[in-house]
């Protein structure tokens, strides 16, 4: 699509929608474009982990030093984030020195943005696992001063003045959180009445792999390696009610992740995203397995309401191709990972394609309802898979570790426009 025309139907649509995106996916009205916009910037090397968006701002993190223009005449050194215009793909300044990956975004007040990740130090002072900076000079926002004991941060989402963060941390500022806490969004101090109680007994760590909230923050899903939240037997998954000052977990379970996959995953779950209206879930998951009736490799839709025990009210399997990332749009469920193929229950790595398989290599586009393949096919590189999904009124922002999205050169990252 030329560029005027696109920065034109962006701005009708965000004019429509809101410029600035909730934490939890966008609803669009249709599937996006199969043909990537070109004015994008490239990531050299690495992997992309995380996007999110403030105002007309794409901030993306992950791990790489280097970043190109969409003509990729020009060359910026940018370590482990950067930033760029949603309508016009131009590199913005912003270049904080973070020291290792950034795993996790969210949009912060005041033309801001919080990082998640491995890093120890950001602009050379130290600040482990959390930081907030400006998107204008990249500095530190004095006040917010949180820091992880060790391991990383995987996972962060801001409702109201309630900032969540999930990874395999045991301790914020002092204050014992294993893998799941609620912070002030202004000061990073630990919500002295958030606690989920967390544990894996057996396993060599707790961690949350990725969470997500619904839109109208009263529910909490996590993901991960965990067994119990408190004293309750969770396998994996978890959801919480977080209308109030305390995380309750709720009695919402569902037994669909006891089998095991391949020997050696401590969870095999990768992200967990809300319906815009919060009714269900969807949660992709690798595995290194193919089965018909168990969840590894796979997609599986889950409803939100009701308590006690929930199965699956789709599956979609690969036939044993790892699924890494997920967005889900109300009229599409967009998954990515490394799969060569979706609709195939009864293929594997050994055997090829089963019956019914359809070919969508490293990114395909689910019916919210029965969780087949849609027909949108853009393919893309797999290598290892997409990490981040990101979607605005724009379109579908997508972020992984390979240079060809669309049957287009587009170096981990690139954006499908909205139709």
């Amino acid at each position: 699509m030329p560029r005027r025309l696109f920065a034109a139907a962006a701005m009708t649509c965000a004019a429509l929608l809101g410029a600035t995106p909730a934490a939890a996916d966008l609803a669009q009205p249709s599937v996006v474009s199969a043909n990537p916009v070109d004015f994008t910037p490239h990531v050299v090397e690495g992997t992309v982990w995380a996007i999110t968006v403030v105002g007309d701002t794409v901030v993306v993190g992950g791990s790489f030093t280097q970043v190109q223009d969409s003509t990729g005449k020009l060359t910026y050194n940018r370590r482990n984030i950067f930033a760029y215009g949603l309508n016009d793909g131009v590199v913005r300044p912003f270049a904080p020195e973070v020291d290792a990956p950034v795993y996790a975004l969210a949009p912060a007040a005041d033309n801001s943005v919080y990082l998640g990740g491995a890093f120890k130090t950001v602009n050379g002072a130290a600040q482990r696992g959390l930081a907030r900076v400006g998107l204008g000079n990249g500095a530190r926002v004095a006040g917010f001063t949180p820091r992880i004991n060790w391991g990383d941060v995987r996972a962060m989402a801001v409702r109201g003045n309630r900032l969540y963060v999930g990874g395999t941390f045991s301790a914020i500022s002092g204050v014992s959180r294993v893998g799941l806490a609620r912070l002030d969004t202004a000061t990073g101090k630990v919500d002295a009445g958030f606690d989920a109680k967390l544990s894996a007994p057996g396993l060599n760590r707790t961690r949350v792999e990725h969470f997500d909230l619904t839109p109208d923050g009263k529910r909490l899903v996590i993901i991960g390696a965990l067994l119990k939240v408190g004293s309750v037997s969770r396998t994996q998954i978890a959801m919480f009610n977080t209308s109030g000052a305390a995380a309750s977990v709720l009695s919402w379970y569902t037994d669909a992740y006891k089998p095991e996959c391949m020997k050696g995953f401590d969870t095999y779950l990768r992200q967990v995203k809300f319906s815009p209206d919060g009714r269900y879930f969807v949660v992709v998951a690798t595995g290194r397995a193919s089965s018909p009736t168990k969840l590894c490799d796979s997609a599986a839709r889950f409803e939100t309401a009701g308590g006690g025990k929930h199965n699956p009210t789709w599956v979609q399997r690969t036939g044993g191709d790892s699924l890494y990332a997920v967005a889900v749009t109300g009229s599409a469920v967009y998954v990515g990972g490394h799969q060569r193929y979706l609709d195939n229950p009864y293929g594997s790595d050994a055997d090829g394609p089963g019956p019914g398989a359809v070919s969508r290599k490293g990114i395909g586009a689910l019916n919210p309802t029965t969780g087949r393949a849609l027909a949108w096919n853009p393919t893309r590189k797999r290598g290892v898979g997409v990490r981040a999904f990101q979607a605005v009124p724009e379109g579908l922002i997508v972020g992984s570790d390979t240079d060809q999205l669309g049957k287009e050169y587009h170096g981990r990252i690139g954006m499908f426009p909205s139709n």
